[in-house]
């Protein structure tokens, strides 16, 4: 009878727990609905609560531009490195670049650290420089906004991997403050060599490709059975995994990926993409394989066919990697129109990535009808970045292709891209889809959702981690109802 008591109880206890979770999501649901429906959505109060909101993962995420200036001119002080205070022929030196000879750094026109940040107006205009902070708010001279944005790199790259495991602490703690449990973020450039004879064979594969597998096969092989070659990724693993030790938690986990730069020579492309395949293969840790840079630039679009012949060879001689390809980072304007034609398509079609970076010129794609019926066919994600493919392309509000994606089924994240560069974070990425775009709250919660299930976490972690996310949105939910009473 006692035990018969008790299993009644305790039905009754979870019955009731049930009603208050639905009840939650129902007062979250309406609270979010109201502030969404005024024709100027309520930001103030619909930012808050995309700062509480459980944001599961971000996806698209570069390390060296997440980093914010304010951190990396720490490291400069920390390394007594020096920032040169104006242009110099005779002594090498640009204004805004760190010079990483510690004995120059009390010279005239090479500022310390500390010296920088006493002077006011040479602080706020490095910021201007390693950032995009201050681009759009006052007239001013300037380059333009995708030159402003890549040129910030160049300025900090000289301390982007000193201090990596603080780096990655402080994107953890950052991270866990917006409520984001999983990051997979870009770190480093994969190594490679420069080959000149294999630079003019592949050269010729632009014209003609029929060649092209066997000259790869060879190329591979030889970096497969070449010591320094080897070394070098034995080398650029190490570095991750040394800087990730004692991340992982049990409310958040990090992994990387490894990529390759789009702007080198044939050679040293092919061999970056060698070695960030083998990492991939030998390293927990590295859970996928990109290609980045500037997708407008000249090798870039001229090598664009090759690059993409390059991964379909390494897809199949690994065949459990993943790739989370930048394709379709380009707008109308940037360059021909025959050059937005191809791009995602070719990524899907030739290289088969697993999900999709930007994804902007998906409207000017041959077919695209046909090609966005087989992103969605083939459930490959597009990585969303509002912030930046606003500031680098101008595509923002109706213009973006997030419409399209939502109306043809075709599933998306939101990510961050470089929020230190762009001075934004997760959160602020949540804000503007939820102000322009207006979705549902159970669509803003699939998108969360998605961004887990679209990760490249093992099965056993992604189902954790999506238990973890349901969770946190049970916890959410139970606070913005307490929160509006």
């Amino acid at each position: 009878m006692k035990t018969k008591l008790l299993a009644l109880c305790l039905l009754a206890i979870g019955t009731g727990h049930a009603k208050d979770i639905n009840n939650n999501y129902t007062q979250t649901r309406q609270y979010y609905t109201q502030l969404i429906s005024a024709p100027t959505p309520n930001t103030a109060e619909l930012g808050l609560l995309m700062n509480m909101l459980p944001k599961g993962a971000d996806l698209h995420h570069h390390y060296s531009g997440a980093i914010y200036a304010e951190t990396y001119l720490e490291w400069v002080g920390r390394q007594k490195f020096c920032i040169y205070s104006e242009d110099n022929a005779a002594l090498n030196a640009q204004k805004f670049h760190i010079n990483t000879s510690p004995a120059e750094a009390s010279s005239k026109i090479c500022l310390s650290a500390d010296a920088t940040r006493q002077n006011n107006a040479f602080y706020r205009e490095l910021l201007q420089k390693w950032s995009d902070k201050d681009f759009s708010n006052h007239s001013h001279d300037q380059p333009a906004p995708d030159q402003n944005f890549f040129n910030t790199f160049f300025y900090f790259m000289p301390v982007a991997s000193y201090a990596m495991h603080e780096g990655f602490q402080s994107l953890k703690e950052r991270a866990l403050a917006e409520n984001v449990q999983y990051l997979e973020t870009m770190v480093d450039l994969a190594p490679g060599i420069s080959n000149k004879e294999l630079d003019e064979k592949m050269n010729q594969l632009v014209q003609n490709p029929k060649d092209a597998e066997a000259i790869f096969a060879s190329y591979a092989d030889f970096m497969a059975q070449d010591t320094a070659s080897q070394q070098q990724i034995s080398a650029y693993i190490k570095t991750m995994e040394d800087a990730a030790k004692g991340i992982d938690s049990s409310d958040f986990k990090l992994r990387v990926q490894a990529y390759v730069l789009r702007n080198l020579s044939p050679s040293l492309v092919f061999s970056q993409m060698y070695s960030a395949f083998a990492a991939d293969k030998a390293s927990d840790l590295i859970v996928a394989v990109n290609i980045v840079g500037p997708e407008n630039e000249h090798v870039a679009m001229r090598d664009y066919d090759l690059h993409m012949q390059m991964f379909k060879f390494f897809k199949k001689r690994y065949p459990d990697s993943k790739l989370a390809l930048h394709a379709g980072e380009l707008a109308l304007g940037m360059v021909p129109p025959e050059g937005l034609k191809n791009h995602i398509n070719d990524a899907v079609q030739i290289a088969g990535a697993n999900r999709i970076g930007h994804g902007i010129d998906i409207t000017h794609e041959k077919n695209a009808d046909v090609l966005l019926k087989k992103l969605k066919e083939k459930d490959i994600a597009v990585e969303v970045n509002l912030t930046s493919n606003e500031f680098i392309l101008g595509v923002k509000n109706e213009a973006h292709p997030v419409q399209v994606y939502r109306r043809h089924g075709v599933p998306f994240v939101i990510s961050s891209d470089d929020p230190g560069v762009s001075r934004n974070n997760l959160s602020g990425e949540y804000l503007l889809y939820a102000s322009r775009y207006k979705p549902s709250y159970d669509e803003l919660k699939n998108t969360a959702m998605n961004s887990i299930r679209y990760s490249f976490l093992g099965k056993a972690e992604k189902a954790t981690e999506i238990q973890a996310l349901k969770q946190r949105f049970d916890e959410f939910e139970a606070k913005v109802a307490k929160m509006i009473k």
